[in-house]
């Protein structure tokens, strides 16, 4: 049985106590994670310059790897056979993309101002944040919380194409054209090629998406269907996790130092970030509900909303504006603020996975 088929009644009790140690306390790894990261960047001098010179192209290379075995279990998992199914469903495909490429460039834009209109550096960064669209751990957070994988590939899918066409022309929009038309005072300038933005889809999502196709296809030609999804998934599943946690390690140890040396600043960057993940959350988690999708759907709607493809913030920072500017801290905060906040609204998720159940019974 599948998260996505677990039943959400009675059933679901006995479906938590059987969740791995791994599963069951999985806030509690990542905080972890975060926490060791940290406290690895801030102790150990010179950790972050060794780890950030590991790169190829602008991307970092123990990150990539952390990314890739993250994602590969899931991919693995997706029935491709059912993509057609989702790609049909044009409300699910039409809202996500005028959350992810109108309503939430819009919303960052806004915020930034709102709260940083002394701070042009980190409203900048911001901003960046606000364009760059989740292509790859949103991946694990709707698998955590039973959303429909087979959505979520295409959804991601998605995000990469847009991602590659549209990020430096919206870029141009909020940071140079927008500002101007405004009155806000003169714009800012992406240095990022085309080129680099589709290395940064390619090396997080086509990588693992292609693996996790073949996976799929030789394995249900070797072993079948039911043999694949009940003996071999399960052996690679864990991985996944692992892979997070990881990921999260490196990331925090890398910016650790940047981090907790300057607090007050995080926390201003910080505050707009939470109202932003708040708000598209549980704004897009109600349209999809309003627009009739059923909750697997709806959760994967909502969480490729509300996460943001911060690998490529921190790197289209840091070309642009240097590693010590305040345009990269913004984007290092992205991830500080968004793994803890996504994590919470697994939980939210899965409780309100209960109602769904309940309302059509």
């Amino acid at each position: 049985m599948t998260p996505t088929q677990a039943p959400a009644t009675t059933e679901e009790a006995s479906v938590v106590a059987k969740l791995s140690t791994l599963d069951r306390f999985l806030a509690v790894w990542i905080l972890l994670a975060m926490a060791l990261g940290l406290g690895l960047g801030r102790l150990i001098p010179g950790l972050n310059d060794a780890l950030a010179t590991v790169e190829i192209g602008g991307i970092s290379l123990p990150i990539a790897v952390g990314l890739l075995i993250m994602m590969y279990p899931v991919l693995a998992k997706v029935r491709y056979d059912k993509l057609d199914a989702v790609t049909g469903d044009r409300k699910l495909m039409l809202s996500s993309l005028v959350v992810n490429w109108i309503l939430g460039p819009a919303l960052m834009f806004a915020l930034a101002w709102i709260f940083l209109p002394d701070l042009p550096e980190y409203r900048t960064g911001l901003i960046i944040v606000g364009l760059a669209r989740c292509i790859a751990m949103v991946i694990i957070w709707n698998d955590l919380a039973c959303g429909d994988r087979e959505a979520a590939a295409v959804l991601v899918a998605l995000n990469s194409v847009f991602q590659v066409v549209a990020f430096g022309l919206l870029g141009w929009f909020y940071l140079d054209l927008l500002p101007g038309r405004l009155g806000l005072g003169e714009g800012e300038t992406l240095d990022i090629s085309m080129w680099k933005i589709a290395l940064n889809v390619v090396i997080f999502l086509g990588v693992p998406l292609v693996a996790g196709f073949l996976t799929r296809r030789i394995g249900e030609r070797r072993m079948g269907r039911e043999s694949y999804e009940a003996t071999f998934l399960p052996k690679i599943g864990p991985w996944a996790l692992y892979g997070l946690l990881f990921t999260i390690l490196v990331l925090f140890a890398l910016q650790g130092r940047t981090i907790t040396s300057q607090p007050l600043d995080v926390a201003r960057i910080a505050l707009p970030l939470l109202v932003y993940f708040a708000l598209m959350w549980f704004g897009t988690f109600a349209l999809g509900k309003v627009i009739g999708l059923n909750y697997d759907r709806t959760a994967t709607l909502a969480f490729t909303a509300a996460g943001n493809n911060f690998e490529l913030a921190i790197a289209v920072a840091i070309a642009t504006f240097g590693v010590t500017s305040g345009q990269a801290l913004s984007g290092v905060v992205g991830p500080l603020i968004e793994v803890p906040v996504l994590v919470a609204l697994v939980y939210v998720s899965l409780a309100w996975r209960k109602k769904f159940s309940a309302a059509r019974q």
